[in-house]
């Protein structure tokens, strides 16, 4: 398994350090014909210079481990060129399309009583979920107490 280590970089060297396309790509583990697609899409900065004498600074290298993380995560490059412009973190509706999955989960309450909550749709964090999950079954427990008759 290849690891990419850049904490060298970025604490014992300046920040005007430079890379050939060949460092860069042994530094990110990719291709050079995907650093340069990536800068031909807009998603890495142009490297100052051209062809073999073309220079990568840290900044771009910060760039593709970035590209490297969303892509390996399954994000399309569509989507990371919107978060690398700033745009919002949270993956937004794109709708659904045939064959498209999502993945749910389904909080059983009761018998006949189940909620599917999409929270990636719902912009749900794991811990929003959990306490919407337990507010849901406190409100449960709620309407069965004002059902049942009271011990005396």
């Amino acid at each position: 398994m290849n690891t990419v280590k850049t904490t060298s970089f970025a604490a014992d060297d300046s920040p005007s350090q430079s890379f050939s396309l060949d460092e860069l790509c042994a530094l990110t583990d990719l291709s050079k014909r995907t650093v340069r697609y990536y800068v031909q899409l807009g998603l890495v900065s142009r490297p100052e210079g051209e062809t073999r004498a073309a220079k990568y600074a840290l900044q771009h290298l910060e760039q593709l481990l970035l590209i490297k993380k969303w892509t390996a995560a399954g994000v399309s490059l569509d989507r990371i060129r919107e978060l690398l412009q700033g745009g919002p973190a949270p993956v937004p509706d794109r709708g659904r399309r045939p064959g498209s999955l999502e993945v749910c989960s389904h909080l059983h309450i009761t018998e006949g009583i189940e909620l599917v909550i999409e929270p990636t749709r719902a912009g749900l964090s794991p811990e929003q979920l959990r306490s919407f999950v337990r507010s849901v079954m406190q409100a449960y427990e709620a309407v069965q107490a004002l059902q049942s008759p009271p011990n005396t």
